[in-house]
């Protein structure tokens, strides 16, 4: 695995599920963390779990006062920042018909707008602080393929990729790359909510069916679990991947192939 030494890096979204399993792995990598997540609560529990330099702190990512003192915080306590995951995102489903404005503005808002806000303030801290940095975006498969029941889900996650592509150009002079990663069906809480989308629109009878159906899509024959994104993570967090940049890189078992 890649050595993480003496990086500071942020994840939000970092309470459950992808990015508490991204902390750990980087912070296991030899990395200072910082999680950060609206849940405080969560996030703390995370961090005492992994000890160490992991610190807890809280975040609205659609409000840019509380991700600029997320990274402030993160600078007072590891001297500078390094690498920043914007993980955090919400899902839900709705009958392509029935999406209303404000199932779109809370969907944008959350995953589109707030991978914006964080990416631009890690940004001018990295610009302020010199010597380059990384920005990672969780993306998703929804984000190269539109779902009917998952449509603003869909576009928030193909806005992650436009907004990856369009950093990276934007922010490239400043030794700063910007990638992506595209998790598949992923075991976590958001499943949860997704099957039981499924279930209320008809599109399936039984707990846990949608997720089992999708997740049988991969070749590699299992559901994806969140330690499996650690590894692409930690790549993108290390030197390795210093020419990078730009790219949205699926982790699926091979559900979507390019």
């Amino acid at each position: 695995m890649a050595d993480l030494d003496g990086r500071a890096i942020v994840v939000t979204g970092a309470a459950r599920g992808i990015g508490a399993a991204l902390a750990r792995g980087l912070a296991a990598a030899g990395a200072s963390v910082a999680l950060a997540d609206r849940d405080l609560d969560g996030a703390r529990a995370v961090a005492d779990e992994i000890g160490g330099r992991a610190i807890a702190l809280s975040v609205e990512v659609t409000e840019r006062a509380t991700v600029r003192a997320m990274i402030a915080t993160t600078v007072a306590a590891f001297g500078r920042l390094d690498v920043v995951f914007n993980n955090a995102g919400i899902v839900e489903t709705r009958d392509f018909l029935e999406i209303s404005e404000s199932d779109w503005r809370r969907m944008l808002d959350v995953n589109a707008l707030g991978c914006l806000i964080g990416m631009q303030e890690a940004a001018r801290r990295m610009i302020d602080q010199g010597g380059g940095g990384k920005i990672v975006n969780t993306a998703s498969i929804a984000g190269r393929q539109g779902s009917p029941a998952l449509a603003h889900y869909s576009a928030s996650k193909f806005a992650v990729v436009s907004l990856t592509q369009s950093g990276a150009r934007a922010l490239a002079t400043h030794g700063i790359t910007v990638n992506a990663i595209c998790p598949g069906v992923v075991e976590t809480g958001m499943w949860d909510i997704i099957d039981r989308g499924y279930q209320e629109q008809g599109l399936t009878e039984e707990p846990g069916e949608a997720f089992r159906t999708l997740a049988a899509r991969a070749v590699l024959g299992r559901p994806s679990q969140p330690a499996d994104l650690v590894g692409i993570a930690t790549f993108l967090a290390s030197p390795g991947s210093d020419f990078m940049t730009g790219q949205s890189l699926v982790v699926d078992g091979g559900i979507v192939m390019q």
